[in-house]
């Protein structure tokens, strides 16, 4: 993996709608934007990155992920079928909580569907002493990292700012101020070479942080000065970024003439193109980029190029900016199904696996639908307890007041 000294040159794009998947309909609302539907929803080419599982669930091999080869060879039997486990179990998780939202059980939800390839890739390709900063839709990477899918709900339903111990976990907090995970990672990824846990050549000590961001998030200064600093501290980082090609309702191709990846050598970062609905991809990359980190070769950035098959968030509606027609073109790349495909065929994985996630992932959301309701509102003077790391005279006389004020109504009760 070296560092590139350019971008590789490419065809300026076409910035004509005609022949554009849904560009008619997007054109008469949004003109300029509808340009860019082709750049911001183009199937993943193979040319352009790496992929190993083909959308028919063939394995290829090729010069481009050839660097990469070795690790997909070297991967077991058990590890196989955990990236399978992973997102199937998401997937039925992600349909249950967004019940539960319709229902009025979470204020909100944050769907994955789509996108299960490139987190669970990336997830499992991170070692226990490694970092993850995420934003807002890495559910189930927080699960890999062992965090309770209920404890992730709990901040989702309101009744938290958090909901999990992330100094256990190594999985921090949500983060929904968009991209100012980056600068945390950056952060925190300086402490990790300062204490000397880079480049020691102890596996079970060197360490790395796995910073996770959608397409959106480049658009904002954050992740640009996170850059920045992280090449010029020379630390170890790796930003995931999952180009799932929707910020909200703006396509990437307005934020970026060009693949995001390119971006990382004007900062000096290493950087990978990846079919992000490639499940072996996402983990052979992100898992030589990490690798690389906690050797002491500095940061990098892996562009993981996905597709948000459901809303932004359950109070999005995507059909008001884009068409059933490129909805059905990417669902024919999915992940998991290809993925299946795979172990199916090349694998000889037996039904009763199938069958056995199936049911587990059943069980997982009947235990969520039971325990979400049941989670126990706070008490409302906690609002206050972590507002300033030091106890703070201006919170005090608040806390103070709202004790004095719900006394009362129990004096009027008494």
């Amino acid at each position: 993996m070296t560092r590139p000294s350019t971008a590789p040159a490419r065809p300026a794009p076409d910035r004509s709608p005609a022949d554009r998947p849904g560009a008619a309909s997007f054109a008469a609302v949004r003109p300029a934007e509808a340009a860019h539907t082709a750049t911001s929803a183009a199937p993943f080419d193979p040319a352009e990155g790496v992929q190993f599982l083909a959308p028919d669930g063939r394995l290829r091999r090729n010069a481009r992920n050839e660097p990469y080869a070795a690790i997909v060879d070297a991967l077991d039997e058990g590890t196989l079928r955990a990236l399978y486990r992973d997102m199937a179990v998401m997937r039925r998780l992600d349909a249950e909580a967004t019940a539960l939202q319709r229902q009025g059980q979470l204020a909100l939800w944050v769907p994955s569907v789509g996108q299960e390839g490139a987190q669970v890739g990336a997830g499992r390709a991170t070692r226990a002493q490694d970092w993850v900063m995420p934003s807002y839709r890495e559910h189930v990477i927080g699960m890999i990292r062992g965090v309770d899918f209920v404890d992730l709900l709990r901040m989702l339903r309101g009744v938290t700012h958090g909901g999990w111990d992330w100094r256990a976990t190594h999985f921090h907090l949500y983060t929904l101020v968009i991209g100012t995970q980056a600068l945390h990672g950056t952060g925190y990824a300086q402490g990790v070479a300062l204490d000397g846990l880079v480049g020691t050549g102890d596996p079970a000590r060197d360490t790395a942080v796995l910073t996770c961001f959608g397409d959106g998030a480049t658009s904002e200064g954050d992740v640009s000065e996170a850059m920045v600093y992280a090449e010029s501290l020379h630390v170890p980082e790796v930003f995931l970024c999952q180009n799932n090609q929707w910020a909200i309702s703006v396509p990437t191709g307005v934020q970026a003439a060009r693949p995001i990846a390119d971006r990382a050598a004007g900062f000096g970062l290493r950087a990978e193109r990846i079919d992000g609905n490639d499940v072996l991809a996402a983990y052979a990359v992100t898992r030589a980029q990490l690798d690389a980190a906690r050797a002491g070769e500095g940061p990098g950035l892996v562009e993981a190029v996905t597709f948000r098959m459901g809303a932004h968030t359950t109070s999005d509606d995507p059909t008001k900016y884009r068409t059933r027609e490129l909805e059905q073109a990417w669902a024919e790349r999915d992940p998991i199904a290809r993925y299946e495909t795979w172990l199916r065929h090349d694998r000889d994985v037996p039904q009763t696996f199938f069958d056995e996630v199936a049911a587990f992932a059943e069980a997982e959301a009947r235990r969520v639908r039971e325990a979400v309701p049941a989670l126990p509102d706070p008490d409302p003077v906690s609002m206050f307890a972590h507002v300033y790391t030091e106890p703070n005279p201006v919170t005090e006389a608040q806390a103070a007041w709202l004790a004095d004020y719900e006394a009362g109504f129990e004096d009027e009760e008494a």
